[in-house]
């Protein structure tokens, strides 16, 4: 089973930069887009085969949430079940067969970090709604999450430490997440390896690979040995962040994890 994830920065945009392109070219079974920054009818965009469930912000251009999906899910909800948080239509989730799929954007702490206090209370209520969920069924967990885990996850660690993405709050809460009983894909089957998935618009970033990996699947460690590859596909242009690729084997029963 094939699972792609991208924050697009803008769906209308990367439409008009070869989004099209890549999708059908990918043939996932799921795809999942951060940052779409609109609303359904505000594109038409045909994708035969597959169903559409979005969930946009109530401010229009900002933020919002869509997954792509062939398989038909069990269930779907929109955000995480606390108003506070469900605004800026920041979360999917798909019950399939034997898996959840939650795909998210994390909310930015911003420049000068002034968003900082409210990004420490979402990753409580979104790690303990993970853990709610992962009570029931394994979970596989996506999107942009807005943080640099490791110093090996970004370019420049030392002249960042205190900017957005790289404060040791977030990645100690990242690190929570991890311990309460989640994978990342990527560094489980590439611990040494460097690669990223967002490079700054400024100062030819992506041209000097000079950048970050802040774009994740996790997957609950029930998971963890069904996970054949996680990729980071950088060669994919149209958005200031790449997209990323989950391939989960079949589970035991033969099934492909949906139903």
């Amino acid at each position: 089973m094939k699972l792609i994830s991208w924050n697009v920065n803008g769906l209308r945009a990367c439409l008009g930069k070869g989004f099209l392109d890549f999708f059908n070219r990918a043939g996932a079974d799921v795809f999942c887009v951060q940052e779409t920054k609109m609303r359904p009818e505000q594109a038409e965009l045909a994708l035969p085969g597959y169903r559409q469930y979005w969930n946009s912000a109530e401010k229009k251009g900002y933020s919002g949430t869509a997954v792509f999906t062939r398989r038909e899910p069990l269930s779907v909800s929109y955000g995480i079940g606390l108003p506070e948080h469900d605004a800026e239509g920041r979360c999917i989730t798909l019950e399939f067969g034997d898996f959840i799929l939650v795909t998210v954007y994390t909310p930015n702490s911003q420049r000068g970090l002034t968003r900082l206090s409210y990004r420490m209370e979402w990753e409580d209520a979104f790690r303990a709604y993970l853990a709610g969920l992962a009570g029931g069924k394994p979970v596989v967990a996506c999107g942009d999450m807005n943080v640099a885990h490791e110093e090996i996850d970004l370019k420049n660690p030392k002249t960042n430490r205190e900017n957005a993405g790289f404060t040791p709050q977030e990645r100690d809460k990242m690190t929570l997440l991890l311990q309460s009983g989640f994978t990342d894909s990527f560094r489980f089957l590439y611990p040494d390896r460097i690669a990223y998935t967002w490079w700054s618009y400024m100062f030819h970033a992506r041209e000097k690979n000079a950048g970050w990996r802040i774009d994740y699947f996790l997957v609950s460690d029930a998971l963890r040995d069904r996970v054949a590859d996680s990729r980071i596909l950088s060669d994919v242009t149209g958005s200031d962040h790449c997209p990323v690729e989950l391939i989960l084997k079949e589970n035991g029963t033969g099934e492909s994890g949906c139903s």
